[in-house]
């Protein structure tokens, strides 16, 4: 896979940017998404999607925080869960799907797994 100079510069910034948000939770699907964005500079605590034992345990949870950040896998079963949590949660809380979007426009496409940004660890160290 070809990365781009402006590829991880704009990852990098997408990092910058998530650590700036502290009034937020972000959740991922589980063990191996986590480790990609702490690998790439993330410091808070990322919340694993399937260690709170479901969706409703995962809804009574999230429902605390003012702003829910999903970065849920692009395949199948990560877009039923999005669809799912959103149902579940658009009256109690913020979910928010802009840092999905912008990590799919930065790699244009071509991760479609979070866990898939480890990818691109050397390159910011190199950078």
């Amino acid at each position: 896979m070809e990365i781009l100079s402006e590829e991880i510069y704009q990852i990098k910034n997408f990092i910058s940017s998530l650590n700036s948000d502290k009034d937020s939770i972000i959740v991922v699907e589980g063990k191996k998404d986590e480790f990609a964005l702490k690998s790439l500079g993330y410091k808070y605590n990322i919340v694993q999607f399937h260690s709170l034992s479901g969706l409703t345990n995962f809804v009574d949870f999230a429902s605390t925080y003012k702003n829910v950040i999903l970065l849920f896998d692009s395949d199948p079963k990560g877009k039923s869960l999005t669809r799912k949590i959103i149902e579940r949660l658009e009256r109690r809380t913020r979910v928010d799907l802009s840092h999905k979007r912008r990590l799919t426009q930065i790699t244009r496409g071509k991760i479609h797994t979070i866990e898939e940004l480890s990818l691109y660890e050397k390159y910011l160290i190199e950078y």
